[in-house]
């Protein structure tokens, strides 16, 4: 009998794993049926947008001190320049991310499409580092503002005086435990926090622009400082250019806004192949999230700016990552304040978990199916417990230090957002829509300018980015190889022709031969067959059947197998298969054989010349090269009875 420990153990085991999907681990088998209508799913495109807007809505509660400390005096009309950019460029960008990639895929499927074999791998490794940098970043730097409002509360700012760092792994522990525990409908609570969040700020809003006409010296103040330090117009509109992208972090909304899509309910008749339903809302709450939050930037912009002295921006400021909890304090009180800060608090560390659901959304999608990921990398609570002590060491690295994150924070976004801008300029051009094309062109370079411009200024920020793609690229390609030997086909489909064929040969001991096609004329065949018979003992009565394999994308890890038969030359049964892998196709397909026709089949081989070494190299990379061992081993680990195992043969 099993002991406690290890009953303990297994329900561990099942409840860490629970939801794991792992196509590519055992027998294949057929291809699942179409996916159902999925239009009943999911919630009104609005309740969603609050799922999105704890990431988007909650950047107001540090925006507006980053905006001062980078723009000083001109952060009004720097944050001016960033509305525009993100109305005119942020928002018909992932409008248009929402048609060719409806399924919170994102920017980066629409270029791993373009790309194929090992640089289009490596080239969506790189993004993924720099999606994890985004949205890692935003678990951190939330958590981090939030301690931040915690600790600078009048309140409380004596008892918790040097805990911020502390707290805010605390808020990030309690994130994690709420997706350990099933993060399965948070809209609700998105929903309540967002609608008092966005309440209260209307309340600050309202309450700063009347301060700021009862008070009408301090827009004359703030306009004759503009003049002194920045001389005409057209010099302070050059300088804001310069300086906007400092400011891009909010820009983050638009892709949890994709992440969290497959959410939206849509169209009753929606599928997933066709989910018109989905897209038709989803552009409304990008837009609705895009104008709600440009009217935020640029009213809270204004009045922290013209309200707020500049020294209390700094470093060790009342305002410092909290302008607006700052003038909550100021202008309505200590328990509105309070009341204000709770508020903030809550979204803050909520915002972490849109950024969560984005990275559970794109890593498991991308690794596994990479084999560059573990198994349970599929599943939700290995996951979220890695991303938690990822996010330890990033806030105890950066001492929850909320202006320090900003730099990497910006970098993470602004490059997801060029690759958002390219992917949709390049869809445009195959869609031959001229004006589309131009238009996108034109973001993608202003995107590009604001990300060099965010790189130059902050490189601390591509720097961070670096590690993060250095740690997936690493731990990718440790995977893939630990994983080398794995029988990683979804299922195999043999077409009618191929079924029969292998019907027939069943009637007696099924015979393989592994063949590389080269003329396929009569001699190939017949001289084949003969040396196999003379290496191998094989009757004259026992039939083969060939089996040759193409190979297509060798960078491909899992994939489905179909295979096609046909008789050549009015005698020789050929079965043809296309797959990424020779030796996971002939093994997939022996496995299939033997379930189809309940015997045990056998397959020959001819040992492949050169270095051992360097023949695992060209398996590793090219899906070719040691063929007959690499089979067996495959064989080997996919079906562990040697008495049911399809028998390998070298001559």
């Amino acid at each position: 009998m099993a002991t406690t420990t290890e009953m303990q153990g297994s329900r561990l085991r099942a409840w860490m794993l629970e939801g794991l999907s792992d196509m590519g681990k055992g027998r294949p088998s057929r291809p699942k049926e179409a996916e159902p209508a999925t239009g009943h799913e999911g919630q009104p495109w609005y309740r969603v947008m609050c799922l999105t807007g704890v990431d988007y809505f909650s950047t107001l509660g540090y925006q507006p001190g980053i905006a001062a400390l980078a723009a000083g005096l001109l952060s009004p009309i720097a944050t001016i320049v960033l509305v525009i950019v993100t109305l005119a460029g942020a928002l018909p960008v992932y409008r248009r991310v929402s048609e060719e990639s409806p399924h919170g895929e994102g920017s980066i499927a629409m270029l791993s499409r373009l790309l194929s074999f090992w640089q289009g791998k490596l080239f969506v490794l790189t993004l993924l580092g720099f999606a994890a940098t985004d949205f890692l970043i935003t678990i951190t730097l939330s958590a981090a503002d939030a301690s931040t409002h915690l600790v600078e509360n009048p309140h409380l700012e004596s008892a918790l005086h040097d805990k911020q760092v502390l707290i805010t792994m605390i808020l990030v522990a309690l994130l994690g435990a709420v997706f350990l525990k099933g993060f399965l409908e948070a809209i609700g609570v998105a929903v309540v926090l967002v609608a008092v969040y966005l309440a209260l700020n209307v309340v600050v809003v309202v309450t700063g622009l009347w301060h700021v006409i009862t008070e009408g010296h301090v827009v004359a103040d703030w306009t004759a400082a503009l003049g002194t330090e920045h001389g005409n117009p057209l010099a302070m509109i050059g300088v804001a250019l310069v300086v906007f992208p400092k400011l891009a972090l909010g820009l983050s909304g638009f892709e949890t806004g994709v992440a969290v899509m497959p959410h939206v309910k849509g169209y009753a008749q929606d599928t997933e192949a066709n989910p018109a339903g989905r897209i038709r809302d989803t552009k409304k709450l990008l837009t609705t999230a895009a104008l709600i939050m440009s009217v935020f930037l640029i009213l809270t912009s204004f009045i922290t700016t013209v309200l707020i002295p500049h020294q209390e921006f700094e470093p060790g400021g009342r305002a410092n990552g909290r302008a607006l909890a700052y003038l909550a304090h100021e202008n309505l009180g200590s328990a509105f304040g309070t009341v204000y800060d709770a508020s903030t608090i809550c979204i803050l560390w909520f915002a972490g978990a849109s950024a969560m659901a984005g990275l559970l959304n794109l890593m498991p999608r991308y690794l596994p199916k990479y084999g560059m990921a573990p198994h349970w990398a599929r599943a939700v609570r290995p996951m979220v417990i890695v991303f938690t002590l990822i996010a330890f060491l990033v806030t105890w690295l950066f001492d929850a230090n909320v202006d320090a994150q900003g730099g990497a924070y910006a970098t993470g976004v602004l490059v997801l957002i060029c690759s958002a801008a390219i992917a949709v300029t390049i869809a445009a051009r195959k869609a031959e829509q001229r004006g589309w094309t131009i238009g996108f062109g034109i973001i993608s370079v202003v995107f590009l300018y604001t990300t060099v411009v965010n790189v130059i200024e902050r490189p601390d920020g591509v720097k961070i980015g670096a590690c993060f793609i250095a740690g997936i690229m690493v731990i990718s390609l440790l995977s893939r190889l630990g994983r080398a030997f794995e029988l990683r086909v979804t299922h195999v489909e043999l077409d009618p022709m191929a079924e029969r064929l292998v019907q027939d040969i069943s009637r007696r001991t099924p015979r393989f031969i592994a063949n590389e096609p080269d003329q396929r004329d009569v001699a190939e065949y017949r001289d084949k067959v003969e040396q196999i018979r003379a290496d191998n003992d094989v009757p004259t009565t026992e039939d083969f059947i060939f089996v040759e394999v193409t190979i297509t994308d060798p960078s491909e890890f899992e994939a489905g197998l179909t295979v096609r038969g046909e008789v050549l030359h009015d005698r020789y049964r050929v079965l043809t298969v296309e797959s990424s892998s020779v030796p996971n196709a002939l093994a997939a397909l022996l496995l299939h054989a033997r379930d189809l026709t309940g015997a045990r089949p056998h397959i020959y081989f001819e040992w492949t010349e050169g270095s051992p070494f360097a023949n695992f190299l060209r398996f590793f990379l090219f899906g070719q090269g040691e063929i007959a061992p690499v089979t067996r081993e495959v064989l080997r680990e996919a079906e562990p009875d040697r008495d049911r195992r399809p028998r390998v043969h070298v001559g």
